[in-house]
């Protein structure tokens, strides 16, 4: 117990270092005030070599679904339909009227695919496959045993198909059979009903009322709306000027996603853009990680698709097998995946709405096409190690190795079953606890 409660206590002060550190970059790359709309910004892997001797084998993999349209055609076309009534009313200014015509341009492309894949998406998906394949070729050699599993949701089996097409363009002889159904959702998308009730979308809890009223103060539309409309009095009465300024938000950070080429982060300004962001940022980190007055709910919904990564892992190790286990999903599973396995910046404690910014960032980790990797590797005499891989890039456990960024596998097991077994809220330091 005085273990976890000091890792709980390093992690947060090693994270509280990152004041400011958020602000900075969403204004130097507007593009992450998307948070989970960011679009996935690695093209290299980095890989330190294995230790000498031993050689990779498997690769256990959970990738988020690449980038889509927003969630549905009426996040575009309730902004649309406002610009549109303004511009029968005369009642736009320049700026206004162009952004009216930048976004006639964006229904183009977005009628009728809201939530769908985008094809950025799919290119995401293939490309990261296919860097995955060059770096550990050994575990798609002859024989490889390679499954794929995506939810139901059609963006996750696009991005498999196109992940699939990625590896087997390299090697048209590689067999993976691939799964999309109701059996494999009990792991790779899974919560409890306790996890339900606390996120309380109708606001009858606490924390639900204190946010919504923290929410408020970060949402400020005047000068936007001004810029946009050349009627003050227009705006009063026909136009809900928060929804307005969420609606363009979303259609802003998204256009990084789309093959369409129109800028609507310069309607912006900085801070706009950043407390946008910081309320988004904040619900997710509540609903989804290690929000300290959750008492773990979210984070332990991920226990079920980690006994699957570790069932699946110990089948490979434990009978000589190689090759790859590709699973596909959603934000809101890699995200408490990523917490309970304490990677380092995954699963920052915070109780306080306006320091979760500081410990714990969507956009590193879980832009779209998001992914983790547990790469094994053994030598002759059968030792086995493993590295963690996140969004291609190295990664560390809450666990000290004396050979990072690899880890002993038989450790790391031991580490991963005992997160499992343990209430999550138990690693979180017992003063931030309410």
């Amino acid at each position: 117990m005085m273990k976890r409660l000091l890792i709980g206590l390093f992690a947060l002060t090693c994270l509280t270092g990152y004041s400011q550190k958020a602000r900075q970059e969403v204004a130097d790359t507007p593009e992450k005030a998307g948070g989970v709309y960011y679009a996935y910004p690695v093209t290299e892997s980095a890989n330190t070599p294995a230790p000498k001797g031993y050689t990779p084998f498997y690769v256990s993999h959970y990738g988020r679904h690449g980038s889509r349209y927003l969630i549905s055609d009426k996040d575009y076309k309730d902004v649309i339909d406002v610009m549109l009534k303004a511009h029968d009313a005369g009642k736009l200014s320049p700026l206004g009227e162009d952004t009216y015509t930048k976004l006639l341009d964006v229904w183009e492309e977005a009628d009728g695919r809201g939530g769908e894949l985008t094809p950025l998406g799919a290119r995401q998906h293939h490309d990261i496959a296919q860097r995955m394949y060059k770096a550990y070729p050994q575990a798609f050699a002859k024989d490889a045993e390679i499954t794929a599993a995506s939810t139901q949701v059609m963006r996750c089996a696009h991005s498999m198909f196109n992940f699939i097409e990625g590896l087997k363009e390299l090697d048209p002889s590689l067999v993976i059979p691939k799964e999309s159904n109701a059996r494999n959702m009990k792991y790779l998308c899974y919560s409890e009903p306790p996890s339900w009730d606390f996120n309380d979308n109708k606001g009858r809890l606490p924390w639900k009322q204190e946010y919504e009223k923290w929410r408020e103060g970060k949402v400020n539309p005047d000068r936007l709306m001004s810029s946009l409309f050349n009627d003050e009095r227009y705006i009063t009465q026909n136009i809900f000027t928060d929804e307005l300024m969420w609606g363009l938000y979303w259609i802003a950070v998204d256009m990084q996603n789309m093959e369409t080429q129109a800028d609507f982060l310069s309607l912006f300004t900085a801070d706009e853009l950043y407390d946008l962001w910081e309320a988004v940022n904040a619900s997710f980190y509540i609903k989804n990680s290690s929000y300290p007055r959750s008492d773990g709910l979210n984070v332990d919904n991920a226990k079920n698709l980690m006994r699957n990564i570790l069932d699946t892992a110990d089948d490979y190790v434990n009978n000589g097998k190689h090759g790859a286990t590709l699973r596909f999903g959603h934000d809101g599973n890699i995200v408490p995946l990523a917490a309970l396995m304490r990677f380092t910046d995954c699963h920052g404690y915070s109780a306080g709405l306006d320091d979760i910014a500081d410990v714990w960032q969507s956009y590193n980790i879980s832009p779209m096409a998001s992914n983790m990797q547990m790469v094994f590797f053994k030598n002759k005499q059968g030792y086995v190690i493993v590295k963690f891989m996140m969004n291609e890039k190295e990664i560390a456990i809450d666990m000290p190795s004396d050979i990072f960024p690899f880890y002993r596998w038989n450790d790391v097991r031991n580490y991963l079953r005992e997160a499992i077994d343990t209430p999550s809220i138990e690693y979180c330091p017992k003063e931030l606890r309410q």
